[in-house]
């Protein structure tokens, strides 16, 4: 696999289109944090880190709005790929949705959102947009 955090993106993409409650992935350190990220931003309802086997998984519940029978996530958008790496300053750090979504976004300090990149003073690489 060349580039697990897409994989990590389209997992969640597919089960929601496909209407599941819990979408099961294989784990790493960077989808764990932004599996932290989501939860705390609201985009999902929980999620868990099963160690089985050598690399582990986590399983993650989507959050429905019951009525609507809507997602959370409306999208999901891949943007440093492994063949364009996308790269930004703390000055220059996108807004999605004039701040409604959020860029995940890998630092030095770790990964965090745009808002706590931009409020640390830190840049670095853009990994994906939510809202």
């Amino acid at each position: 696999m060349t580039d697990p955090i897409a994989d990590y993106l389209t997992r969640l993409r597919n089960a929601i289109k496909a209407g599941h409650r819990v979408v099961e992935i294989p784990a790493s350190n960077v989808k764990k944090e932004i599996t932290k990220i989501l939860f705390d931003k609201g985009y999902i309802l929980n999620f868990k880190f099963v160690d089985d086997g050598p690399q582990g998984s986590i399983k993650i519940a989507l959050k429905y709005d019951l009525v609507n029978k809507v997602n959370a996530i409306k999208k999901l958008e891949r943007v440093s790929k492994p063949g364009l790496r996308k790269y930004t300053g703390y000055k220059e750090m996108p807004r999605v949705l004039n701040g409604l979504g959020i860029a995940v976004v890998s630092t030095s300090k770790g990964v965090m959102t745009d808002k706590e990149a931009r409020d640390l003073k830190i840049g670095g690489e853009v990994l994906c947009y939510v809202y």
